[in-house]
């Protein structure tokens, strides 16, 4: 393989293997992730509402922090999860 190719290779893979790792592929993954920083994003602006005005935004920070634990933690993996719309047990 000439230097090109392998250097080629090399880029794809530092695009592709995380991704592989969950189950995604790299547009999968980029949909996801961006999707997690628009959350923190509202999540952090919340807060900062919050510690102004400690009767607004009371739960909406924990909230979306909660929902990114369960979606990063519990179910990250797309090879493991349930289907779309299934519902995971209590």
């Amino acid at each position: 393989m000439d230097g090109y190719s392998c250097g080629m290779k090399n880029l794809h893979d530092a695009f592709t293997r995380h991704p592989q790792s969950v189950g995604e592929t790299w547009g999968q993954h980029a949909q996801a992730a961006s999707g997690f920083a628009w959350r923190l994003q509202w999540a952090a602006l919340a807060a900062a509402v919050h510690a102004i005005f400690p009767f607004l935004c009371e739960k909406t920070a924990s909230n979306q922090i909660r929902l990114l634990h369960e979606r990063m933690v519990t179910h990250r993996d797309r090879r493991t999860a349930p289907p779309h719309g299934a519902t995971l047990p209590h």
